[in-house]
């Protein structure tokens, strides 16, 4: 399957809540509507909170997967690195490279930013997800912890 990916576009938004909504449901996270206009607002906003592409296929236009991502800034290290928040493939899309494409182009745009890492989190049990990770990246020594506010 040849597919492309590129940022989101305003014609994008139920495509990508599907996907989307895909997402949370794998996460076990319930998604309203409010939380998607609000997501949504970071992506496309004029001084946008976050960024977001997806990966479109190029016979139908159909988009197959999604990629939410930001910049951070590491005192530590005196750098800027793009933190990747949220990677999905369509069940029905998976094995076909795609997820490794979208964190390729993050890559990319990490070098394009002179950025000094793309880093990302996954929960222990995605074990196909992580398969892709150890493949691609070096897993860290770090423990992550939330905090509620």
């Amino acid at each position: 399957m040849a597919f492309t990916i590129r940022p989101v576009v305003d014609r994008d938004f139920f495509a990508w809540h599907e996907l989307f909504e895909g997402y949370c449901d794998f996460y076990e996270t319930p998604l309203n509507d409010e939380k998607a206009v609000r997501a949504w607002s970071w992506f496309t906003s004029e001084r946008p909170l976050a960024e977001a592409m997806v990966a479109v296929d190029d016979e139908t236009g159909q988009l197959l997967g999604l990629a939410h991502f930001r910049e951070f800034v590491d005192a530590l290290a005196g750098g800027t690195g793009l933190y990747l928040d949220d990677l999905y493939v369509r069940p029905d899309a998976r094995g076909q490279g795609i997820g490794s494409a979208l964190i390729e182009r993050l890559r990319e745009i990490g070098v394009e930013r002179r950025a000094f890492v793309v880093r990302w989190i996954t929960a222990e049990n995605n074990e196909d997800a992580r398969r892709l990770y150890d493949r691609i990246a070096q897993k860290t020594e770090w423990v992550t912890y939330d905090l509620k506010a």
